[in-house]
């Protein structure tokens, strides 16, 4: 079973080259005024509205801390938090923020016992 997460844009194209330039997420299915991206099977797509959604946080999980570190390096200067270690969830994470103001997390699991697959 799959799902999608919806957001409401009014930039959809800068949003759509965020997340394939950076993060490397592929386009999926192009409709009229809606893009569906896919990121390790997580689907997420921005359609285009007359406001934009800015509330939320996109996760994406990696496999290691190193690729952590290298989505902190291929988000540059969009990253508002340097990857660190988060002691409360056992996670190394790093915080950037889309064209929109989105809040963009790119994290691994510390404790090798945590599988969400």
């Amino acid at each position: 079973m799959t799902g999608i997460v919806f957001h409401a844009t009014e930039r959809r194209d800068a949003v759509v080259e965020f997340y394939r330039e950076r993060l490397d997420a592929t386009v999926r299915l192009e409709q009229p005024d809606c893009t569906i991206l896919e990121f390790d099977g997580f689907l997420f797509g921005f359609c285009e509205r007359d406001a934009a959604d800015d509330c939320g946080i996109l996760t994406f999980v990696y496999p290691d801390r190193e690729g952590v570190d290298a989505a902190a390096d291929a988000l540059g200067d969009a990253v508002v938090k340097e990857p660190r270690a988060n002691e409360t969830y056992d996670i190394y994470q790093c915080f950037a923020e889309d064209p929109e103001g989105r809040t963009v997390e790119c994290q691994v699991f510390l404790d090798d016992a945590v599988d969400i697959e």
